[in-house]
């Protein structure tokens, strides 16, 4: 809907032409005489004096580049990476149970949620929360801290298969065999003819002996120290990746929403070309069914474990990127009226699949090299961040021509970590952008060096984790960083927020006006009750047999280590009630009841076709751009809304103007 500024000493008033009524809005017909129309822009008015103009606010260029982009971030390294080692931390198909329960629970709603959030405000994580209920500004605040560090740490993933790529150029792979000079020359065996005809049991076997995979992923990439104490120096290899892994990120965001939704056509679709040829393989190998089993059939006692449902709650919450802001942003590049309801459902099923068919490709490798071994599956690798990189290296030795499918694969690997990294810089610098227009879309180059600064410092922060002893760094930034406490309390606010303080029937409503209809109460009864009672369960479950990280199963992290995973967790946990206390106390009112009344009044209200921010008086229309009304001295203003200004009536909101 197209908006035009009309100064209010410029309406004829003399000759009556405009009457105001007792009615907020009256109409102004063809032959009333209107000497000057300003289109609306985001150009601001300090002074009388117009300042630089500021670049209108992203929108996806095409309707297709939303449900790529959210494919994109959910279905990245989190399915292919994480969950398969997850599940094989926690006993296979004993994982698979409180997986999908988190999903119905918890995930679903809130990823429905935080989308349709941004659609409706048109704002970031922070200013979206922020005008929905100030109160709860700082749930806005804790994700971007979250995200930040997600980017920090999941930079390095990527510089890992940067790493395997250029390695796979070589005439023969270098994790192929035990002939090289990082390998145990007592413990390292690629003759497994040769172990499984020892008498020894399949413990012993794995006490013994070591496959040239393993060795090259413990000795050669990350060149492993004995502990966190021991950073060891860098790995300069690594640092030179991680570096061409930020600088790709960079040139393929830097234009927003028109570079990285175009970037997601390929991105998002390529990988899964790789995973079913590797699925294939797999289930083709002997022993595969061994893994598969080991997969999909549960261990009950371990669902006794608080650690497996943390677990679970933590992988749904991060492979589907929750409570990072990610969301919200790219639903604020929506046009107002997008079914957000069909695109979460679309986007669920591919994220969940996905977990569950690398499961598939990841567990087949597994069950093979336990049957080659001689080794029960349980003992085969390792349990940790670095599983993908065992067990699907091992795999490509096994297909015809595996350097060429070693390529291939470690392509499939950065693709789907560079999507997620693409988006989630997006949404860091959109919420950046929503607070500091002036910096990010005040001139032709501050977006581009704002976002180059930001990618700058990730780098340097993820410095620390390409050194020797960086694999113990990067998992505490995994376990309490960006996981598990922080995500699940961030989720119950966000519940709380929508549900008992703006109004879950509210939000309906809004959801109603974007989409033409409303949701049926699966999603209200999640929000107010199951998923912030969940969420609350598992931590409350985890702190009672809470029990320190240990790395691998078998490193311990000394106490400075553990209070360090603490601060990076409480740097989160802590936004939200102190900006609580700090929203109380600036507001407006005598008394705590009055403060505390107008610090839950929201800045929003339904429009149609798009929100009007009425606090800020700040209109967000459907295509996602805003006129701020803000007077200078002597002017006062009022908005036409109507498609083109020479219509036979229009509307004036003259509020403003009297």
């Amino acid at each position: 809907m197209a908006k035009t500024h009309l100064k209010s000493h410029e309406l004829n008033g003399d000759s009556g032409e405009l009457s105001i009524q007792n009615s907020k809005t009256a109409l102004l017909t063809r032959e009333e005489k209107v000497t000057d129309v300003e289109n609306c822009t985001d150009s601001d008015l300090v002074d009388g004096k117009e300042t630089k103009e500021l670049r209108q606010r992203d929108t996806w260029s095409g309707k297709f580049d939303f449900l790529l982009a959210c494919c994109g971030t959910a279905v990245g390294l989190g399915n292919v990476w994480r969950f398969p080692y997850l599940c094989y931390k926690n006993g296979g198909g004993a994982f698979l149970l409180p997986y999908l329960i988190v999903v119905l629970v918890s995930g679903l709603p809130i990823f429905f949620l935080e989308v349709a959030l941004g659609q409706f405000t048109k704002y970031g994580a922070i200013k979206a929360w922020g005008a929905i209920c100030p109160l709860f500004s700082g749930i806005g605040i804790a994700s971007m801290v979250i995200v930040f560090f997600t980017l920090c740490y999941y930079a390095v993933i990527l510089a890992w298969a940067l790493f395997y790529l250029f390695q796979s150029f070589r005439a023969e792979l270098p994790w192929a065999t035990c002939n090289n000079s990082w390998n145990d020359p007592i413990k390292c065996q690629d003759n497994f003819t040769y172990i499984r005809s020892l008498n020894m049991t399949p413990a012993e076997r794995a006490q013994n002996f070591t496959s040239p995979v393993v060795e090259y992923w413990e000795n050669e990439v990350l060149q492993i120290t004995e502990g966190i104490h021991d950073l060891g120096g860098l790995r300069w290899e690594l640092a030179g990746v991680l570096l061409l892994a930020w600088v790709i990120c960079y040139f393929t965001v830097f234009k927003g929403t028109k570079s990285t939704g175009k970037a997601m056509y390929f991105t998002a679709t390529f990988p899964y070309i790789m995973l079913i040829i590797l699925l294939i393989r797999g289930v083709t190998l002997p022993g595969a069914w061994k893994g598969i089993e080991f997969y999909i059939k549960p261990n009950i006692t371990k669902l006794s474990e608080p650690e497996v449902w943390i677990d679970a709650g933590t992988q749904v919450f991060f492979s589907y990127s929750l409570c990072i802001g990610v969301l919200v942003s790219l639903g604020s590049f929506n046009p107002y009226n997008n079914n957000c309801l069909r695109d979460t459902m679309i986007i669920a099923a591919v994220n969940s699949g996905t977990s569950l068919l690398a499961g598939f490709a990841i567990f087949a490798a597994l069950g093979f090299m336990a049957a080659e071994q001689g080794m029960e599956v349980k003992d085969v690798a390792e349990k940790g961040p670095g599983l993908a990189f065992i067990a699907y290296p091992k795999e490509v030795l096994l297909l015809p021509v595996s350097q060429l499918w070693s390529c291939l694969f470690f392509v499939m690997i950065f693709l789907l970590g560079i999507s997620t990294l693409l988006t989630d810089t997006l949404a860091l610098v959109t919420s950046f952008g929503d607070l500091y227009p002036k910096v990010f879309r005040g001139g032709k180059y501050r977006k581009e060096i704002a976002m180059a600064c930001g990618c700058l410092l990730c780098y340097l922060v993820g410095l620390s984790m390409v050194t020797r002893g960086g694999m113990y760094i990067l998992q505490l930034f995994d376990f309490y960083g960006a996981s598990g406490f922080t995500l699940l309390w961030t989720a119950t606010w966000q519940c709380v927020a929508i549900s008992w303080f703006y109004g879950d029937q509210k939000f309906y409503d809004v959801i109603k006006d974007m989409i033409g209809y409303r949701p049926g109460p699966y999603f209200r009864i999640c929000w107010k009750f199951l998923a912030p009672v969940m969420n609350l369960a598992i931590v409350v479950f985890a702190i009672i047999k809470y029990e320190p990280l240990k790395y691998n199963k078998i490193y311990d992290y000394p106490a400075w280590g553990h209070v360090l995973g603490w601060s990076l967790a409480l740097a989160s946990i802590v936004c939200i009630p102190l900006r609580m206390f700090y929203v109380l106390y600036f507001s407006e009112g005598n008394t705590l009841k009055e403060k505390f009344r107008k610090s839950i009044e929201p800045k929003i209200t339904i429009g149609h076709g798009g929100a009007y921010h009425e606090k800020s008086d700040q209109f967000a229309d459907a295509d996602g751009g805003s006129s701020k009304l803000s007077d200078p001295p002597g002017y006062n203003e009022c908005i036409v809304e109507g498609e083109d200004f020479d219509e036979s009536t229009v509307k004036v909101d003259v509020e403003s103007a009297l």
